[in-house]
């Protein structure tokens, strides 16, 4: 067990859910310590009926903790996690920064389990877009070896956080009045609109946001060879990433064949009864843990393809959730040795 377990942006969004999925699954530990910034030092929150204060994160704020699970701004993380690591504490990050360190084990625990304990100190948690998408493409890939993926995502406003949220109220209300609005979150306006551009021009045509797809999708898979062509689009969607996947395998899935090994795996839930209007959508899928599948079909261009329509809960699965799941991987692993 941790015994000083801490959350390194206690106080944001995702770090919110951190907090809750900690008191809900009843992680083990003894005690717990929120960490933010000078602003949120000094406030309190309520944890399993207990008031505890946040602390403002420094590297003497590390001494004493075990495990940390941070949810902050990539600079934020180039930062703690060297004083965390220097304090004798293991980091579960949940930023890009340590994302592609090559030293970095990068987790989803329904699939590359296995590397979390390969850490040196710090272990990083994949893109919201990523961590759906591979949780998917896992029993395809243990049935039939992925060759390529083609995915165009729809990803919702709260993936920009609070204020990408805000804004898409703030921009609907003044669409529906006739009202002029500026975007201050988005480059352009949200409301009943797509934006076919998240993060920055990064390669060939491809923006960071992509370029995190494709780099992070051969890491947990550890195949360099799989190949990953993105779209990632903003959508007028509060909250839950809904993406449209096209796999191609080295040996043929059926529609049927890929139902039954959805069904099957952990954290995936089908949901596809397309006669009915029946399929996951993101106003369903909001707060729940699952990735839901529906949509399943076979490619009618290709001979091994299959298309299916992937949504989860992008602060949830996305973030919180995942990052809980690896210091609940690392617990067991520590009580079985």
């Amino acid at each position: 067990m941790f015994e000083t377990i801490a959350i390194v942006g206690a106080t944001g969004a995702v770090g919110r859910i951190i907090r809750q999925l900690l008191a809900e699954r009843n992680f083990p530990h003894k005690r717990i310590r929120f960490l933010a910034s000078a602003r949120s030092a000094g406030t309190t929150i309520d944890f399993q009926g207990t008031t505890i204060e946040v602390e403002e994160m420094t590297p003497a704020a590390f001494e004493g903790i075990d495990l940390a699970i941070g949810s902050t701004p990539d600079p934020i993380a180039k930062e703690f996690v060297p004083w965390a690591k220097a304090a004798g504490c293991l980091v579960v990050d949940e930023s890009g920064y340590w994302r592609m360190d090559a030293e970095v084990p990068l987790v989803v625990p329904e699939v590359n389990p296995e590397a979390a304990f390969t850490h040196k100190g710090v272990i990083a948690s994949p893109n919201c877009s990523t961590t759906q998408m591979v949780l998917a493409m896992k029993p395809l890939h243990d049935a039939g070896r992925i060759k390529r993926v083609v995915v165009s995502t729809y990803q919702a406003t709260s993936g920009a956080g609070v204020g990408g949220q805000a804004e898409l109220i703030d921009a609907s209300r003044a669409a529906l009045a006739g009202s002029d609005h500026t975007p201050t979150t988005f480059a352009h306006p949200i409301a009943f609109n797509l934006i076919p551009q998240i993060g920055s021009l990064k390669h060939a045509g491809y923006t960071s946001e992509e370029m995190k797809m494709v780099f992070e999708t051969q890491k947990i898979f550890a195949d360099p060879t799989i190949k990953v062509c993105p779209t990632c689009v903003r959508a007028p969607v509060s909250n839950c990433h809904s993406e449209s996947i096209l796999v191609e395998t080295e040996k043929k899935i059926t529609a049927e064949q890929a139902r039954a090994l959805f069904a099957a795996t952990p954290g995936l839930r089908v949901v596809d009864d397309l006669a009915n209007g029946v399929y996951p959508m993101p106003r369903d899928c909001d707060g729940s843990d699952d990735t839901f599948i529906g949509r399943i079909r076979e490619d009618l261009s290709s001979d091994n393809g299959l298309a299916f329509w992937c949504v989860s809960d992008n602060l949830r699965k996305g973030a919180a959730t995942n990052a809980v799941q690896i210091a609940e991987l690392l617990t067991k692993h520590s009580a079985a040795v």
